[in-house]
């Protein structure tokens, strides 16, 4: 019975999908500038008020910190949003935004999208996508002996994601770009060497690296880190290096965190849908394979309403202020994608096990059952 209610409902949103999207997925400019000023300009002040406040009062200065990484993680969100093409009508203004949001959360947006959009292709699929941490299947688990096993879930405790956050965000996009760069120097020094007569550029060309998989995608990385680096500079020029990078590091490596949290739990979560290439479906993985996160509306405005995931992967091109009301005004179409509380956080990012068997994600706890079951 629950099957066929499963598969009633999922045949209900590929019934009426086309139609669901056509009346949400048009950008208003107006909403989505109010979206925007509404980042930046905060974000700004936040700034001012965080150095402002240094020396006076500590707890003032945490406080404002802690708002500054909420502001941070919706920079992070709507840099994701500009990469869907979703925010604004103009894909002008949203590759500019994107941009700008890249440069303000640490990502190069361009490549980042690139890959996220590939996320969104096989969302479901844990054959070809198994998540920004590639979640082990319970037989390479099985196969990585005690003392892998325990780094593994150690890796993945909720208590490192700041660490998480900071290489994700400000650490990893820096190192990726410094050692391609560096490798593409080295290639076409030598290449020139061999063959002078072949331009610089048709040397560049054939370099071949995994930090980038075009000419595109490097030029935004080297654009974004240009940028980022001029604007670090003018940042410690203003302030002090130590208090810049003091406010800096602290705030975007736990909005980093929680933007990785997040995200997580919206895939990972106790019998998430995860199918292989031969019994895919992209609905199933949007509806089943997805979560909706019930989170406070300050919260759900921080996150620029991310909690509706499954509205979010039914397609990615309505923006991000019309995801609940598509939500609310279409529940009944939802009713079997599994919620989350803030509460069901900890124990959902405990699921970070691929059962290929059963084509759904497990706890570590229930492998072991499984185990002790079998024995």
């Amino acid at each position: 019975m629950k099957d066929q209610a499963g598969m009633s409902s999922l045949l209900r949103v590929r019934l009426q999908k086309q139609a669901l999207i056509s009346r949400y997925i048009r950008a208003d400019n107006a909403a989505s500038w109010r979206e925007v000023l509404l980042t930046i300009v905060p974000l700004a002040a936040l700034w001012w008020a965080i150095v402002a406040s240094l020396g006076d009062s500590w707890l003032l200065t945490g406080v404002l910190m802690l708002l500054l990484s909420l502001f941070y993680m919706r920079v992070l969100v709507l840099m994701h949003e500009c990469g869907h093409g979703s925010l604004f009508r103009s894909q002008r203004l949203n590759r500019a935004l994107g941009f700008l949001f890249g440069v303000l959360s640490g990502m190069p947006q361009y490549v980042w999208s690139v890959h996220h959009n590939f996320h969104h292709a096989n969302n479901g699929n844990w054959e070809k996508y198994r998540g920004p941490l590639t979640t082990p299947s319970v037989d390479e688990y099985a196969a990585m002996g005690q003392g892998g096993q325990r780094r593994y879930r150690y890796s993945r405790s909720i208590a490192l994601a700041p660490l998480g956050g900071f290489l994700y965000l400000i650490f990893n996009p820096r190192y990726t770009w410094l050692r391609g760069s560096l490798g593409l120097l080295i290639h076409v020094v030598r290449a020139k060497s061999a063959q002078p007569a072949v331009s610089i550029r048709e040397h560049a060309a054939c370099y071949r690296t995994r930090y980038w998989a075009s000419r595109r995608e490097y030029q935004h990385m080297l654009w974004n880190n240009l940028v980022l680096l001029a604007a670090w500079a003018l940042m410690c020029w203003l302030v002090g290096p130590a208090v810049f990078f003091g406010i800096y590091l602290v705030t975007v490596s736990l909005a980093g965190g929680a933007g990785i949290a997040i995200f997580t739990v919206q895939h990972n979560f106790e019998h998430s849908y995860a199918a292989d290439s031969a019994r895919w479906d992209y609905d199933q993985g949007a509806i089943a394979g997805t979560s909706f996160l019930v989170l406070p509306r300050w919260l759900n405005w921080f996150t620029a309403n991310i909690s509706y995931h499954h509205i979010h992967h039914l397609s990615s091109r309505i923006p991000s202020y019309r995801l609940a009301a598509c939500h609310n005004e279409n529940r009944e179409l939802f009713d079997d994608v599994t919620r989350l509380r803030l509460a069901q956080i900890p124990g959902a990012l405990k699921c970070i096990l691929w059962d290929v068997r059963a084509q759904r994600i497990i706890s570590v706890a229930e492998y072991l059952r499984q185990r002790a079951l079998a024995a």
